[in-house]
């Protein structure tokens, strides 16, 4: 399906219609949980990391941990578990119903193809919603270490500040966004490939709204440990 759904991309017609209401259904049901869910996220990296350099000595560096963590790592994954959670529930559940009433196979006798109707619009709306509350996430997560480790732990805000600048650089936030892009994408796919395989009725249905969950998860962990691995051998760090 993912294969056919870049093909079908570029044919048409192109369902613009579809692809805005799917974009404002996926963000609206997102942004919120997304940004509840980065201010814990961002507060306990930063706490970690804060006591750990303050064991070791390193306080100074303890504003570019944080912030690399959140916009590499962080950022990408909670964007991603919130649109899988919500967004592509929601959208497995729907064309899940539409297959136990038939209407995939009415499709098919039409003449429509149901990947390029239903699944192409669905997966770039969820590509562009996780691009875009990558970056609200990442404020969020980093404003929070901030606040968590200046007012709690008592770190200064310029060394938090200087050593960000001194050690990040533009590479870091590029592979943050390339894995909103990709696990967007593998949130989309999945979501969309088991609402149109649902047997079973309602029950079908709700199993399948699980399995999507659970196999975006598990996917998005193995597929950030492969990114991540790539671009700490591909990439120098700017100490280096």
């Amino acid at each position: 399906m993912a294969l056919d759904t870049v093909r079908a991309t570029f044919r048409r017609p192109f369902a613009a219609r579809e692809l805005l209401e799917q974009f404002w259904f996926v963000v609206s049901v997102s942004w919120v949980p997304a940004m509840l869910v980065a201010i814990p996220f961002g507060a306990v990296i930063a706490l970690q990391l804060g006591t750990l350099t303050r064991q070791i000595g390193a306080q100074s560096f303890t504003g570019a941990a944080s912030v690399l963590a959140v916009v590499q790592q962080a950022a990408p994954i909670v964007t991603t578990l919130v649109i899988a959670g919500a967004g592509g529930a929601a959208i497995c559940a729907a064309l899940g119903a539409r297959r136990t009433r038939d209407e995939i196979d009415a499709l098919r006798v039409m003449g429509v193809d149901p990947v390029q109707h239903l699944v192409v619009p669905r997966v770039i709306a969820c590509i562009l919603a996780a691009v875009l509350l990558n970056g609200l996430v990442s404020v969020v997560g980093v404003i929070g270490g901030y606040v968590f480790n200046v007012i709690v732990q008592g770190g200064t805000p310029g060394a938090y500040l200087s050593s960000f600048t001194a050690l990040a650089q533009l590479s870091d936030l590029w592979v943050g966004e390339l894995k909103a892009v990709i696990f967007g994408f593998i949130a989309g796919i999945v979501a969309c490939h088991r609402g149109l395989n649902a047997a079973g009725g309602p029950k079908g249905v709700g199993d399948a709204v699980n399995q999507a969950v659970v196999v975006t998860f598990l996917l998005l962990f193995f597929v950030n440990f492969v990114i991540t691995t790539l671009y700490l051998q591909l990439v120098p760090g700017k100490g280096a």
